[in-house]
């Protein structure tokens, strides 16, 4: 039985790692072909504007991922080194304590009509609420394409905002069932369809008519539970429980703590094809919606001691349209992940964000953030300075090893004099 626990799998080659995920996603000839290829010119040219070349990220796999109760290898993009490897470790001991439970709810996004110049907002409020139906009709007649995989526009949503000067506008929210798209072209159709018969039913002037990326009905929640000996022990749990709280408490920690959470899931969506600033933008807002900026991810103790992680994210991610339908490297990585639709993605999404939370909250408390990151930062330092490929592997050994014997910091000058005692520096 194929499985996502590989024992030792960032020590293979990269050809040998290529003949894993083949196996286990059961890649054909051409898919491992686009594995080794970088995105065509002429096809960058064809997905945005004025494209003069092509800006490629390392695309990395987190394995020993188990979700429900189903395997998976994960794609990420990232340059940030240690995140896959941190994913890779923690997910390995959440299936030691039987994985990761997630959900996701219907993937229901907002689409905003604002509307200024209202005699009387409160009775222009209730114009539009009792013809709520008739709006939600010529909304689908706008844009049936979704109504046949049973989504769709589901209802309506008013409600009265002021600015601090004093001016008042009525806002008036379309929810829209987005199927497995992201749905940002789908429901600004719409709202800009339905924005003249708003106009006629309340007598005002539509301002805006757009997508809002705070996706409070489209979110996914994540949860793992780890007993105190798979990770280091009651002292380690507590210190997790006590960074925690210190998020919850500041946020200027809790913004550093959420940007560890999407370390984990803008690498997948990245990957993925999915529109990044959007799902960081509706996460950051989502974390300040009760009026203070909070994590995302909260940590405590269960009645036996046992660490207990949750997350809940606004992700709306697609497995259909946009940037997926037209780079094939983000269809792969989507048939390498292996899910079945728009919710399954956003499950996989938020127990990487919440593992990748857990990584590195407890790298801070126990060793430091920095010790984790040596041997990577080993490694870039001697790739820039030009050493021979082959090379490389014995001159991050060598650095690592005086680093901690000595009690160095890791710099350009300390591994370039490693490297001329060894006699591998070039030039």
């Amino acid at each position: 039985m194929l499985t996502s626990r590989i024992p030792g799998f960032y020590k293979l080659p990269i050809e040998e790692r290529i003949k894993i995920i083949k196996e286990f996603a059961n890649l054909s000839e051409e898919d491992v072909k686009i594995l080794r290829s970088c995105l065509d010119v002429s096809l960058a040219d064809k997905m945005i504007e004025n494209v003069i070349s092509t800006f490629e990220l390392p695309l990395g796999v987190a394995v020993n991922f188990l979700i429900n109760g189903k395997d998976y290898i994960v794609p990420m993009a990232i340059e940030e080194p240690s995140v896959v490897a941190a994913a890779s470790n923690m997910a390995k001991v959440a299936r030691e304590n039987g994985g990761i439970e997630a959900s996701a709810s219907e993937p229901v996004m907002i689409g905003q009509i604002h509307l200024s110049d209202l005699e009387n907002l409160e009775e222009a409020k209730k114009a539009i609420e009792s013809k709520a139906k008739e709006i939600v009709e010529k909304a689908n007649e706008i844009e049936p394409s979704l109504l046949k995989y049973g989504g769709g526009a589901k209802g309506i949503e008013v409600r009265i905002t002021e600015h601090e000067d004093g001016e008042k506008f009525l806002v008036v929210h379309l929810l829209v069932d987005c199927r497995d798209a992201m749905g940002a072209n789908v429901v600004n159709t719409m709202v800009e369809g339905i924005a003249p018969l708003l106009e006629r039913i309340c007598k005002g002037k539509v301002y805006l008519k757009i997508i809002s990326n705070l996706a409070v009905y489209r979110t996914a929640k994540a949860k793992v539970v780890i007993k105190p000996e798979t990770i280091g022990g009651e002292e380690v749990v507590d210190g997790i429980v006590k960074a925690s709280k210190m998020a919850e408490a500041d946020p200027f920690r809790a913004c550093t703590h959420n940007k560890g959470i999407m370390n984990g899931i803008t690498a997948v969506a990245l990957a993925t094809g999915n529109d990044t600033r959007a799902i960081e933008a509706g996460c950051h807002a989502f974390a300040c919606k009760d009026g203070k900026y909070r994590p995302l991810a909260i940590w405590r103790k269960d009645k036996n001691n046992n660490l207990v992680g949750k997350i809940e994210v606004p992700l709306a991610v697609a497995t259909v349209g946009g940037a997926i339908r037209s780079h094939p490297k983000a269809r792969l990585c989507l048939k390498i992940l292996g899910v079945k639709d728009s919710r399954e993605l956003a499950m996989v999404m938020a127990s990487v964000g919440l593992v990748q939370n857990l990584a590195a909250v407890k790298a801070i408390v126990t060793e430091g953030i920095n010790r984790g990151h040596m041997e990577l930062h080993a490694r870039n330092i001697a790739m820039s300075l030009g050493i021979a490929v082959e090379k490389i592997d014995d001159v991050v050994d060598a650095v690592v090893s005086e680093a901690r014997k000595k009690g160095k910091r890791i710099n350009t000058e300390f591994v370039k004099e490693i490297a001329e005692k060894m006699g591998v520096l070039n030039g």
